[in-house]
This record gives structure tokens, sequence and C-alpha cells, in this order.
């Protein structure tokens, strides 16, 4: 086995290693590396993408015709789109951060956020629009949004710090000002 190892171009003093110590040292680093915000983050743009992806390929596959699936429609024949149940979602969410005033919620309710935007903003051309446009060059819209926010999402995730000092100097310098202006003048 050392001389696969060898083989592959890995150094031939590291220890073997099992899959359950590689899940440790990965947990290991996580907890060292990523903090409550970040943590925050990328469960919101991972729930965000999982969810964008699952709504694209579960439409596609709904408008061929290739699972036993169909559109919500009611027995009036209103179609309900998928950003109706978003923006329930979002409520409920943006309901429970303000009346659960623990931290600890958040990572957990970071989730259903990201499922919740995500089923709003795939469907973003169609607010939009005011008309369903989801297959339509129109539709284009929703993916726009969806690559802006996942791009900020990303953004926030890798400079957060950046971010929370840019603030805090900001504060600061504000906070400066407002002393120099109400002081006296002599």
């Amino acid at each position: 086995m050392a001389k696969r190892e060898q083989a592959r171009g890995a150094p031939s003093s590291a220890p073997a290693m099992t899959p359950r110590e590689l899940a440790g040292r990965v947990r290991a680093a996580y907890r060292t590396h990523v903090d409550y915000t970040r943590e925050v983050a990328i469960r919101v743009l991972l729930a965000f993408l999982a969810m964008f992806v699952f709504l694209r390929a579960l439409t596609f596959l709904i408008r061929a015709q290739l699972i036993p699936v169909k559109n919500v429609v009611t027995s009036s024949g209103l179609h309900i789109h998928h950003f109706v149940w978003g923006i329930l979602l979002l409520l409920l969410i943006g309901f429970l951060l303000l009346v659960l005033d623990q931290a600890r919620w958040h990572p957990w309710l970071a989730i259903p956020f990201g499922f919740a935007a995500a089923l709003v903003l795939d469907e973003f051309a169609l607010w939009l629009n005011l008309a369903d446009v989801y297959w339509a060059k129109q539709g284009r819209q929703s993916l726009d949004a969806i690559v802006i926010v996942a791009a900020l999402l990303i953004i926030f995730y890798v400079a957060h710090r950046f971010w929370r000092e840019a603030a805090a100097e900001v504060g600061r310098s504000i906070r400066g000002a407002l002393r120099r202006t109400a002081r006296p003048s002599r």
C-alpha cells in the first residue's frame, strides 16, 4: 500500500488515515475556521443553491412530462407558483427570527431561509414582469437574480471579516465626525 501512495505522489511519511479520522479532522478544521456568522452564511448559500437546482430540475421534468407530477393548480384553474410557498416560508422564518431571540436558532433557520429565498428568486422574472415567463426569454432575469444573490452570499462568506472591520471603521469615522461637530467652536 505504501508503494501505491508513493506512486500517486503522496509523501511516504504521511500516516494513512481512516475515513473516520479524516472526517474528524475536517470537523475540527471547520470548528477552528468557521465562526457563527460564516456558518449561517454557508448554510444559507448551500440551501439556496440546492433548492435552486432542485426547482430547475423539477420544473423541467414536469414541463417535459417525464415524471407523474403536475403543477399545483386549484379547482378553478389557478396555478400556484412556487414563489408563493417561498414568500410564506420567508414570512414564517422572519417571524421566528423575531420571536426566538436566541442566536443558537440562526444556523438552523438559515437552511429553510435559503430554501425560501430560492423558491422566491427562481420566479423573480414572474413577479418582475407580472407574467408567467419562466421558460420565455425574460425568464433569464430569474437566473440573473439567482447568480447575483449566490455571488453576494459567497462574497460575504469569503470576506466577512473584512466587511465587519470595514463597518467598524465607518462607525468609528462617523462617531469621530459627530464628536468634532458636537464640540463648541471657540
